[in-house]
């Protein structure tokens, strides 16, 4: 009786999370544009990123610095990961990330650091005075460093914190930042089998550019002669942070000792952009095999004007883990992740990743 109740209690705890979306509004559509370092909104990480990020309220280990950071908590040792994302297939985007936590001993916590940069291939350069020949070419650049710390506080709360660096680049103007991200997850259940989390992402002050590149050479009418060049220094307006709140709920269906089949779901509110609602479903064969998909909607997601739309993604994720473990009990190994995100126009966005565990 008491596993019913708990089953019910997820259900409509899932429930009240894809709830429709006019009775739970928290996003702001008019404002989508106005924010920056919306790069900070790009799930780098292959497994969980396979699975729309729906995993707020079970991800664990390190790439749950991405969907919740309470959940880095769980790491039993060391864990490292090596993904590369082909961002938009066709776009010239790509990504490449790496992270790494370490578990500083008995209910010491984990401390993480992850760094994740974006590469847009060389743009070439023109000008008022020359915008059709080509002067040279420059590379635009993204570097996210995060460094966080979580600890389970009992065998069923768990808690973390990431500060985050972020810096964006040209060869003439650039733009720093920082933001915090704040997550917990409650761990309940006979077999620990019902999740639910709560993370708070992107939390920070202002971001603004400078540089050479707001520059320019000019004449100030009424100062000195009509030869003289002065230096004249734009002002850049201020970006706010893509502040973003993500509440999960997930059930684990325990089918003997190998197989598993867990339902989640989660709402996620963005400050400037439209309230995203997931739904996944994830099968598990015990250490060696993982297969998941989730479905993302947003308001206007079936419209096909990319404009109506208001998101480039169609709704569909899917991805797989393949696993070899060391050691089962001390959960060691190498896996290896990919994911795939639907997308229109373009042909997708895909991500592969390697981990290591010991």
């Amino acid at each position: 009786m008491k596993n019913i109740y708990s089953c019910l209690l997820t259900i409509f705890f899932l429930g009240l999370v894809m709830a429709p979306m006019d009775k739970l509004s928290a996003g702001n559509k008019d404002r989508a544009g106005q924010a920056g370092a919306s790069e900070l909104l790009i799930n780098p990480w292959a497994k969980s990123s396979g699975w729309g990020g729906v995993n707020t309220a079970n991800a664990q280990g390190l790439e749950a610095m991405f969907s919740n950071i309470a959940g880095t908590a769980s790491t039993k040792g060391t864990e490292i990961i090596f993904s590369y994302t082909n961002w938009l297939k066709g776009s010239g985007v790509n990504i490449m990330n790496f992270g790494v936590s370490q578990k500083l001993g008995q209910n010491k916590g984990v401390l993480s650091l992850a760094v994740m940069s974006m590469s847009f291939g060389e743009i070439q350069i023109t000008t008022v005075n020359s915008p059709d020949n080509n002067p040279g070419i420059y590379k635009p650049s993204y570097l996210n460093i995060n460094l966080a710390y979580a600890k389970a506080f009992s065998n069923s709360i768990y808690g973390g914190l990431n500060i985050k660096i972020i810096s964006e680049s040209i060869d003439d103007a650039s733009a720093q930042g920082i933001a915090v991200d704040a997550g917990i997850q409650y761990i309940t259940g006979d077999k620990e089998q019902i999740k639910f989390g709560v993370a708070l992402k992107n939390v920070g002050p202002p971001m603004k550019f400078s540089g050479d590149g707001l520059s320019f050479r000019g004449i100030i009418p009424g100062h000195g002669n009509d030869n003289d060049l002065f230096t004249v220094s734009q002002r850049s307006e201020n970006f706010e942070m893509p502040a973003t709140l993500r509440i999960g709920a997930s059930y684990d269906f325990l089918i003997g000792d190998l197989h598993r089949i867990t339902l989640a779901g989660n709402f996620s509110s963005n400050s400037f952009t439209k309230d995203q609602f997931t739904l996944g479903l994830e099968y598990a064969l015990k250490y060696y095999l993982s297969l998941r998909a989730a479905y993302t909607y947003q308001d206007g997601m079936f419209n096909a004007s990319l404009t109506d739309r208001g998101t480039v993604f169609t709704g569909l994720n899917a991805g797989f883990t393949v696993s070899v473990p060391f050691n089962k009990e001390k959960e060691t190994g190498i896996a290896i992740d990919y994911s795939y995100r639907a997308t229109n126009p373009y042909s997708g966005t895909h991500t592969i990743g390697l981990k290591l565990n010991f």
